[in-house]
């Protein structure tokens, strides 16, 4: 008589979350090595203090950042000042006249301005394409009479603290996972060495004859 061939059957045995869950409660398994007990607390420890020291350092790092940037801020606002500047020469015109692209695009030119000390200057600064010689512009210039960009906005300077404050707790989560890893590899040696040391000693045992 013929029949349905049967289906796969699964292996014989619990199921994975069982076994997991026997693994888990195997303490005293006389399998067990020192070694095993080391890197499962590392592990556990990792686990625990990865996910509240990263958040830590991303404030500590993003606030000193920020502190930091508001004072570069605050002494651009007080170095740097805005003029009215006059092209010497054409601006290049764009491929593209009306794209979207021209009108992100910008050209450096000289320019012509005065200083607040009442002297002529020239510099070079960006401005919009096809601007003919003799218009106007507004510019930032240093403390050096260079043409330079605006101080810093609230903004920018969040922005800027808050990459600071992830850089920090991807940092500390890379440490973590370099911490673990070179702990498992200094296990993972050791073991091989009590192997090394074990089989010196059962080796002579199953070569020398009797």
């Amino acid at each position: 008589m013929t029949g349905h061939p049967r289906p796969p059957q699964p292996p014989p045995g619990p199921p994975p979350r069982v076994a997991l869950w026997r693994m888990r409660t195997l303490r005293r398994n006389s399998l067990r090595r020192r070694t095993d007990v080391i890197r499962a607390w590392a592990g556990i420890v990792l686990l625990l203090v990865v996910p509240a020291a990263a958040p830590v350092a991303a404030l500590l790092v993003g606030d000193a950042a920020m502190r930091h940037y508001e004072d570069t801020a605050r002494h651009q606002r007080e170095t740097r000042y805005q003029a009215t500047a006059t092209l010497t020469r054409d601006a290049p015109r764009h491929p593209e006249p009306g794209s979207e692209e021209e009108k992100e695009t910008r050209y450096p030119v000289e320019v012509r301005f005065i200083t607040r000390e009442g002297r002529t200057r020239t510099t070079r600064t960006e401005v919009r394409p096809g601007l003919p010689a003799g218009s106007k512009v507004r510019i930032w210039v240093g403390a050096d009479g260079e043409a330079t960009e605006p101080p810093m906005s609230r903004g920018q300077i969040r922005s800027r603290g808050m990459g600071w404050g992830l850089l920090a707790a991807i940092g500390v989560a890379l440490g973590g996972a370099a911490a673990h890893a070179a702990t498992v590899l200094a296990l993972h040696r050791r073991n091989l060495a009590a192997w090394d040391a074990a089989w010196a000693e059962t080796a002579p045992r199953w070569t020398t004859p009797t």
